[in-house]
């Protein structure tokens, strides 16, 4: 996929055989097929085969598979009590945090002549021997376990930066494409997530935690194939002495990005909404699982609720992009941001067993609320990375959408943190939930706080560039390297 000025018909259907002119069932069906035929041709089909690899195997089914089997692993394997389990669960999320760095490096040092290959190599090979690691140990200090599980999750994240710089670098020269590309890249994790949530379940049954872990070096294995597939642009007689002078120029223009007032204002509201919903899920878990009086889910159940999750994580991309890409941000997150609060307290019905009093029964009604909550999370969460592709200067795109994931998992590590701390100060136990509903009502009502903060997000069309123009033009003479093409190859032109 060669990366060209935009095309004015991109993304706009042709008259005949147009899906959003055929009405009914038919028109239902043929819409998507449209929509993803219109992908691959302005975008390249190899283009998109390599976001569905990262997004969904690697990501989607990865995730999906190893979520499930991490919990079990340090609730039955390592001991561990629900906050402590909480907090770790933030520790495995800092290789996110640290997601500038590899972007970094990915913009500004090629490794033998390519900037994105080699990259691709390491986060593949770094995933598949963590997993093994994990999985042939037949009784790993907490300390390693922590370490190979942080390993996997470096692995995950230098993935998803090197393919998020395609994804932002096409995103900037064709921003009419900007919401579909996330959309692909929604509907790619959610998919692959739905698909390892309803495995991760059977297997954890059936192999136990360890076992899972086992079938967890395949979607890295799979990330490989993509570094083998990735063709690129050479990069030729780079200046190894200059790199210093490189990551000056790239840090330099990521500083004079942030002092946007664009850019900061959604940054720090990102951050905010994130880290005041506190994530308490380890507690919920534990309660399914060990709670007296509780519904005593089993393994297959934990993995088909996780999978429901995912159903309407899918449902919620789905939403987006059929009806609400084209609206304004600011007003789709007022909307999402409020319900998101309400449908917290879903959690309290279902601790209090009032639930039972009027006759639902716990699987249904925690496969109800986790669809729902799960729906209106994708929703919030769409037009934020939509709003983050078009805050990335060129040049640094890896770097920059790097900069703004990591704002986001530090949100995210900070809402686990104070979520644990949460628990423990509630005495939130293995055998103790006396305190939960407690929780629940905290975390709800901290959900809500992010509407006031709305005034941070830009009241712009969705379809137009934020930043100024000059940001959008790779300057020749930077030390930053200039964009390049995008693009894989197929195995046969590569034997």
């Amino acid at each position: 996929m060669e990366v060209t000025e935009e095309n004015p018909k991109v993304g706009s259907d042709c008259e005949e055989n147009n899906p959003r002119k055929m009405g009914g069932f038919w028109g239902f069906v043929w819409r998507p097929i449209h929509w993803f035929k219109m992908l691959c041709k302005e975008l390249h089909w190899t283009f998109v085969l390599g976001v569905m690899i990262v997004y969904g195997a690697s990501q989607g089914v990865g995730v999906g598979l190893s979520r499930v089997s991490t919990q079990y692993y340090l609730k039955d394997e390592q001991k561990l009590q629900p906050s402590e389990a909480q907090v770790y669960f933030g520790v495995i999320l800092i290789p996110w945090i640290v997601k500038p760095l590899w972007g970094l490096l990915t913009d500004t040092l090629p490794i033998l002549g390519h900037r994105r290959r080699p990259y691709f190599f390491l986060a593949g090979f770094l995933g598949v021997i963590s997993m093994l690691v994990l999985s042939l140990h037949k009784k790993l200090h907490l300390a390693f376990a922590l370490f190979s599980l942080m390993a996997g999750s470096a692995g995950i994240a230098i993935a998803d930066v090197t393919i998020d710089a395609c994804v932002t670098q096409n995103s900037i020269n064709h921003p009419s494409l900007a919401s579909d590309m996330q959309s692909l890249c929604g509907l790619s994790s959610s998919i692959g997530a739905l698909v390892g949530f309803s495995l991760s379940g059977v297997f954890v049954h059936l192999v136990g935690p360890k076992g899972v872990f086992g079938l967890l070096s395949i979607p890295p294995g799979l990330v490989i194939l993509v570094g083998i597939l990735l063709r690129e642009s050479p990069v030729h007689n780079f200046a190894y002495r200059r790199l210093g002078e490189k990551l000056l120029d790239a840090s330099k223009t990521m500083w004079t990005t942030l002092k946007c007032r664009d850019v900061w204002r959604p940054c720090l509201y990102m951050y905010l909404s994130i880290a005041l919903g506190l994530n308490i899920y380890e507690g919920m878990f534990y309660w399914y699982t060990d709670a007296k009086g509780g519904p005593y889910f089993s393994q297959e159940v934990i993995g088909t609720i996780s999978a429901v999750g995912a159903i309407g994580s899918l449902f919620g991309v789905l939403i987006y992009q059929n009806f609400l890409k084209n609206h304004p941000f600011h007003d789709i997150l007022f909307w999402a941001q409020l319900l998101f609060g309400v449908s917290g307290l879903l959690d309290l019905v279902l601790v209090l067993r009032i639930n039972l009093k009027i006759g639902v029964p716990d699987y249904l009604f925690v496969v109800i609320e986790g669809a729902i909550s799960h729906v209106i999370g994708r929703v919030k969460w769409m037009p934020l990375l939509v709003l983050s592709s078009k805050l990335c200067p060129a040049g640094i795109e890896g770097t920059f959408f790097a900069l703004l994931m990591s704002i986001d998992h530090v949100g995210m590590l900070t809402s686990s943190w104070a979520g644990g701390l949460l628990l423990h100060f509630l005495k939130v136990t293995r055998e103790q939930f006396d305190n939960l509903w407690m929780a629940i009502l905290i975390r709800s009502f901290l959900r809500l706080v992010p509407i006031g903060l709305l005034f941070l997000i830009p009241r712009r069309d969705p379809n137009l560039s934020i930043l100024p123009t000059e940001m959008l033009r790779t300057k020749k003479g930077n030390g930053i390297l200039e964009p390049e093409t995008v693009e894989l190859t197929s195995l046969i032109n590569s034997i």
